[in-house]
């Protein structure tokens, strides 16, 4: 199950445009709240999460309504009127002011600044801190600044089992070798740094300064000649 991440501190993530539907400009939503009567009014206004070059960013927009065609939520949204208009919102992902929600919905969601700072701990072992939060069409990414570099670990609950913001922590049960992994990566840099510097300090000889030394060396080997003394 993905956990929720909150981009700003009076907004909920509600929801997520997968696919344009039919030629009217409609689109399937794949719900992220347990209340969608609540949340998918007619003239419910939602900020939009797009990529930054998309002609959406930035943006908000407003529900027409929301029906349901075979067990699935399709939204009509006001100014998408045809299938090529709402092609250019899949992938969108909906978020509402908090201000219309009740206080006790999504319990397993946070807000990014509740999440920044939040030591993370593996087997009992803290491992790095949460840096900050990238808010992906599929899921979130908690990016963790560990001892050997940046790690990305998808915020899902089968990765990220528990969330103690008072305690301030986080436990997370990660694949084998994605902390690992970049530990060796770190470590292979550094001996390539090392083995760099080296290279380096070991000054190349030129042809002509080889030629002079060499010349040197025959001049300070040179016999010392014998004089007869005079009689």
């Amino acid at each position: 199950m993905n956990r929720g991440v909150k981009p700003k501190s009076n907004q909920l993530r509600v929801g997520r445009l997968t696919k344009a539907h039919g030629l009217k400009g409609a689109l399937k939503v794949e719900l992220y709240t347990d209340d969608p009567a609540h949340r998918f009014t007619p003239g419910a206004v939602f900020t939009l999460q797009v990529p930054t070059g998309s002609k959406w960013h930035g943006k908000t927009i407003e529900l027409a309504e929301l029906r349901w065609y075979n067990g699935h939520a399709v939204a009509f949204l006001k100014g998408v009127e045809d299938r090529n208009e709402a092609e250019t919102l899949v992938k969108a992902i909906l978020w509402i002011d908090a201000d219309e929600a009740p206080d006790n919905d999504e319990p397993d969601a946070w807000y990014d600044h509740q999440l920044a700072g939040l030591r993370v701990m593996r087997d009992g072992v803290e491992v790095g801190t949460i840096a900050r939060i990238e808010h992906m069409p599929a899921q979130d990414l908690l990016i963790v600044k560990a001892a050997s570099g940046e790690v990305m670990v998808p915020f899902v609950s089968a990765i990220v089992p528990e969330v103690n913001v008072e305690q301030g922590f986080i436990v997370v049960t990660p694949p084998m070798g994605l902390f690992e992994d970049l530990a060796e990566i770190a470590a292979e840099e550094a001996s390539a740094a090392e083995v760099s510097a080296d290279d380096a300090s070991e000054k190349p000889v030129s042809a002509e300064e080889a030629a002079a030394e060499t010349s040197k060396d025959d001049a300070s080997d040179g016999t010392e000649s014998s004089a007869t003394p005079a009689e």
